[in-house]
């Protein structure tokens, strides 16, 4: 074989052998009937805040401690345990991708990103005010 044919099959094997390590950080998003199913394995989850149950977090007693019951898409909820601080406009958020492990019924979240309602989203309203005033 010719030298060029031996870099060439070495490029190769190494752009296979990277394609394959990235496939190995790909990560799927579960729903909570996917992560109970995963009980103990560290999986993502996209949920919403189920505003209508109470988030217990008390700032003085354990500032690194809240509780609170997400939904997630296809409507199942679960309670959450979250151990780091209440994030600013916790209440405000869309959605959440809450990263952690089901343990003993109950999700026990060490990482969470908020989706926040974006501030640029057009007001209705103040469109029609805009097209009113203009004619």
């Amino acid at each position: 074989m010719k030298k060029t044919h031996i870099i060439i099959l070495v490029l190769i094997a190494a752009a296979i052998a990277v394609l394959i390590s990235f496939t190995g950080n790909i990560t799927t998003y579960e729903t909570v009937a996917s992560a109970r199913q995963k009980e103990g394995k560290f999986v993502r989850m996209i949920a919403k805040l189920d505003k209508t149950q109470p988030i217990q977090y008390d700032a003085i007693k354990n500032p690194n401690f809240m509780v609170f019951t997400a939904v997630d898409t296809l409507g199942q909820s679960t309670k959450v345990v979250y151990h780091n601080s209440k994030p600013t406009d916790f209440e405000m958020s869309e959605r959440l991708v809450l990263n952690g492990k089901m343990q003993n019924g109950q999700f026990e979240c060490k990482e969470m990103l908020m989706k926040c309602p974006s501030k640029y989203k057009d007001d209705p309203n103040a469109a029609k005010k805009n097209l009113t005033t203009t004619n």
